[in-house]
């Protein structure tokens, strides 16, 4: 019995080594390498005072100069601003602007005068500028169907639109949803004297907006046939790729005071010229206390005028340089040993605290 046990024990014993050793032998040893291994070089700067202050003063150096050239470029653009939205509704109604603005049979034609405070080269861009308009709303941004816009297979399609969908009678309505349907508009003509400024509205989208979201052989259909009309109609002879002002509103602003591009004039304008703004003023911005200004600007290398970002940089700079002398002057009234251990917080005597 015990030789049998013992038998038993080593039988055991042996296949117990066996199955090591297997599991050994299958075990595969990862492949080395620096990165698996964090044997990679890595640079563990040292901020020390002379770095610190230089790197302040180097970015106040580079910042300071770049605000000011951006503020100088923004002085040369200008502006001619004007809000007509009050202005343009009649004496009579002004108590009661909601109904003016829903009533088709008051006219809606108004002629404001403009006067050139300072020269304005060519190209002088037209914009419309909406206040208190929230595009960015969440309802308002997810109403439109991208896939409609861009393939023609597709241009049934209405998904996500609500509550721009569908006509009375259940026809599919192209381009669905509140983006499009609430496409402003006002309109603009121009002249100086008695001539006539044209106003050219091509390319004042995005190239890549018309050549990839907006389709050649997609056209608008049963648009704004609904009782409530929310903006302006849409040619159903003229695909979606070519209504730029169309395409320049469905991409939506991020703010609620927003401009955007109505066409340009190739004219050279002079001081103290007087222009005449001949407009309708159609859009509804009276039932949210929204507000609407027509914009003429010039631009320079750096855009339109944003006085914003030459401020920015002024105020990064000026802070980086302050700091930089600051710290030179911290370090040299009071200097402190780089790696002195009796500035831990452990070593230091609970007198000295």
């Amino acid at each position: 019995m015990m030789m049998d046990g013992g038998a038993a024990g080593t039988s055991n014993g042996g296949s117990g080594a066996d199955g090591d050793a297997a599991r050994r032998n299958n075990t595969r040893m990862p492949k080395y390498s620096k990165f698996t291994q964090q044997e990679l070089p890595a640079c563990k700067p040292i901020l020390t005072p002379k770095w610190v202050v230089s790197v302040f003063f180097l970015v106040g150096v580079v910042f300071v100069p770049v605000g000011v050239v951006s503020l100088l470029a923004a002085q040369d653009v200008v502006e001619i601003i004007d809000r007509y939205d009050h202005a343009c509704v009649p004496p009579n109604m002004t108590d009661n602007k909601l109904a003016y603005i829903q009533n088709e049979t008051i006219p809606k034609d108004c002629t404001r005068i403009l006067t050139v405070t300072k020269e304005m080269k060519q190209p002088i861009y037209v914009y419309y500028q909406l206040d208190n308009f929230y595009q960015n709303h969440r309802r308002y941004v997810k109403s439109r169907n991208d896939a409609q816009l861009r393939d023609y297979k597709k241009s049934n399609t209405t998904t996500s639109c609500d509550p721009e969908r569908f006509t009375a009678d259940g026809k599919p309505i192209v381009p669905c949803g509140l983006i499009a349907w609430s496409l402003f508009n006002d309109t603009y003509s121009f002249t100086r004297g008695k001539d006539n400024l044209t106003v050219d509205k091509k390319d004042i989208s995005w190239k890549s907006d018309r050549e990839h979201k907006f389709a050649k052989n997609v056209y608008p259909s049963n648009f704004q046939n609904g009782a409530l009309i929310g903006g302006k109609k849409l040619n159903s002879s003229i695909p979606l790729s070519e209504q730029e002002d169309l395409i320049v509103w469905m991409r939506t602003a991020a703010l609620p005071t927003f401009r955007k591009l109505y066409g340009r004039i190739y004219v050279d304008l002079k001081a103290n010229d007087t222009i005449t703004v001949r407009l309708s003023n159609n859009y509804n911005t009276y039932s949210f206390g929204g507000k609407k200004k027509l914009v003429l600007s010039t631009a320079t290398w750096l855009g339109g005028k944003n006085d914003f970002l030459g401020f920015a940089y002024l105020i990064v700079g000026g802070l980086c340089i302050f700091l930089a002398f600051a710290f030179t002057l911290l370090y040299l009234i009071k200097p402190r040993k780089l790696g002195d251990h009796n500035y831990l917080s452990w070593n230091r005597h609970p007198a000295g605290r």
